[in-house]
Parts: structure tokens; C-alpha cells; sequence
């Protein structure tokens, strides 16, 4: 059985970090930025998955799972947010944020 070489891991952990990462830097919309953030969380769990697997423990899939925790939470906290200022705004343009007044 042919495995995938680290380097070819580590590459597209990088990859989908920097997409993440310029979209948001990139993007004004709060739900947009969410996603970006998801990426970013996504690109750092398949570096951890894959230095677990280059060094043959269990330490990186521990860390993969915390960080899908606190990624889910991070969602749940942002959703919420995010409904809250569409409610206020009717829009979810981060140029709004500032004046939060009703």
C-alpha cells in the first residue's frame, strides 16, 4: 500500500491555511469570515494529523480533536452573533460593526 509522503500533507496544510487566511483579510462580510476561519482551523488539523503520522503517536490526533471543539464552538458563538446583527443592521457588512445603536 502506497502512503501519501509528508511534504505533499504539510503542502496542502499550507495551501488551504493561506486561502483561509487572505480571505480573511480579504472579505467584509462576518459569515464569509467565519468560513475563512474555518479554513484556517482546518489547514492547522492536517498539519497536526500528519506530524502525528510522521512521528507515530497519538498526540496530534488528540490535538485534532480539540481543535474541531473549539471550531464548532467558535461557530456556534459566531452564528449567534452574526443573527443578532442582522437583526439590528439587516445587513451583515463588518463596516456596520462600529455603531451597534439600535
Amino acid at each position: 500500500m502506497m502512503s501519501v509522503p509528508i511534504s505533499y500533507l504539510l503542502f496542502l496544510s499550507f495551501g488551504v491555511f493561506c486561502f483561509g487566511a487572505c480571505g480573511f483579510l480579504i472579505r467584509k462580510n462576518a459569515l464569509s469570515l467565519l468560513i475563512c476561519l474555518e479554513l484556517m482551523l482546518s489547514g492547522v488539523n492536517i498539519a497536526f494529523v500528519s506530524f502525528s503520522r510522521l512521528h507515530q503517536n497519538e498526540a496530534g490526533n488528540i490535538l485534532y480533536f480539540l481543535v474541531i471543539t473549539v471550531a464548532a464552538c467558535e461557530s456556534a458563538v459566531g452564528l449567534a452573533l452574526i443573527l443578532n446583527f442582522f437583526r439590528i443592521k439587516k445587513n451583515i457588512r463588518l463596516e456596520e460593526a462600529n455603531a451597534l445603536e439600535g
